[in-house]
């Protein structure tokens, strides 16, 4: 007879197996694929803000080197150099005491009216207005400041709190016992202008012994710097700073140096910085106080072993939950598709199986009954 329709029969047992065999693996394959996923997730976010603290560490370096390299370009410069002997001539007939006496009575009188016209000679000279000009080329340089061997300022673009430098913290770096040392002092900020800057002095060297015959010092503007760090973009929860290596914020959005502000991001990463592998590594992930989960990367900016003065460190935290969000999500829908999958066949087994323990008892016979004994 034809074919009027195709039937396929099978039996549920047949079904069930058929379902175990396909279903469990799969499910069980999509939910490892998920955690997988996860682990790979974790491992590209720390790659890349490993990456972002690497390029912002070393645009640091850069920076705070350009600014060094800009100031000994004055320090060479022969004017300046010209300049500084020629002052230097004044102490040659004279003891060192001598020396101290003129210019601790200078600096007496170096803020009142008696110091106004040596002030206006230092500020109208010809090398003042050359340092000027040079300012104006180098919108980075604020104020530029030469001093002689004994310290006593020759010229300057504004007037210096101080004439005399000797007895300041810095000069006895900046001599080096004749030899010369570059010296960058702590970053500073200027409340009234809100502008963050460092003070770089370079020693000026006498062309054919090197021997130490002045100084220049130059305030120079980071501000620029921390607004490059600033663009820097990690998702949508990500910032990134710079820290002392006490862990006091130096650079953050909303965040000046004077407010001493310590990092809780630095205070998790300090054992890693003291380690080589944690500083290959260059991120961990790790849990705050308030219980919040955080990646957070670290790169050190080279700058310690050259300028004590600045142990920055920039880093770099974003919440582990945008990161893993997406990612965990998939995971949870493979465990619910899972647990979901596991139930039905469980359902579909207890179901075959009290449907064949009926069948079996459908067909067993029934006990013979005895004959009942006649009645009398």
């Amino acid at each position: 007879m034809p074919l009027d329709s195709l039937e396929l029969r099978t039996s549920l047992q047949r079904v069930l197996v058929a379902l175990i065999l396909i279903l469990v693996p799969l499910t069980v394959f999509g939910f490892y694929v998920a955690l997988q996923g996860d682990s790979q997730i974790r491992q590209m976010a720390g790659d890349n803000i490993r990456s972002v603290t690497r390029s912002a560490a070393e645009l640091t370096s850069q920076f705070i080197a350009g600014g060094v390299r800009d100031v000994s370009v004055i320090a060479n410069n022969p004017s300046v150099v010209q300049a500084v002997v020629f002052a230097n001539h004044q102490y040659e007939r004279l003891s060192d005491g001598a020396v101290m006496s003129k210019l601790q009575a200078t600096e007496q009188k170096w803020n009142n009216s008696e110091g106004d016209a040596l002030a206006k000679e230092i500020l109208t000279s010809d090398l003042a207005r050359q340092l000027r000009r040079m300012r104006e080329l180098n919108p980075n340089l604020l104020k530029v400041t030469v001093a002689d061997s004994s310290g006593a300022t020759v010229a300057a673009t504004d007037k210096p709190v101080r004439y005399f430098q000797m007895d300041r913290g810095y000069w006895g770096r900046l001599y080096s016992q004749g030899q010369g040392a570059i010296d960058v002092a702590d970053l500073r900020y200027d409340e009234l202008n809100r502008l963050p800057y460092l003070s770089i002095a370079y020693p000026i060297l006498q062309e054919s012994t090197g021997r130490f015959i002045g100084a220049v010092t130059a305030l120079v503007d980071v501000s620029p710097l921390f607004a490059q760090l600033n663009r820097q973009q990690i998702g949508r929860s990500g910032r990134l700073f710079l820290v002392r290596e006490d862990g006091t914020v130096i650079q953050a959005n909303g965040i000046i140096p004077s407010m001493k502000i310590h990092s809780e991001e630095y205070s998790a990463i300090r054992d890693s910085l003291g380690n080589l592998r944690g500083r290959e590594t260059g991120y961990l992930f790790t849990t705050f106080s308030k219980g919040e989960k955080y990646l957070v990367g670290f790169a050190d900016a080279g700058l310690k072993d050259a300028f004590p003065n600045l142990p920055w460190i920039v880093v770099a935290s974003q919440e582990e939950r945008e990161i893993t969000g997406p990612i965990r999500n998939v995971a949870a829908f493979a465990l619910f598709v899972m647990i979901l999958s596991l139930l039905i066949l469980s359902l579909l087994a207890a179901y075959v199986f009290l449907h064949r323990v009926q069948k079996l008892e459908d067909i067993e016979t029934p006990p013979e009954e005895k004959p009942r004994p006649a009645a009398a």
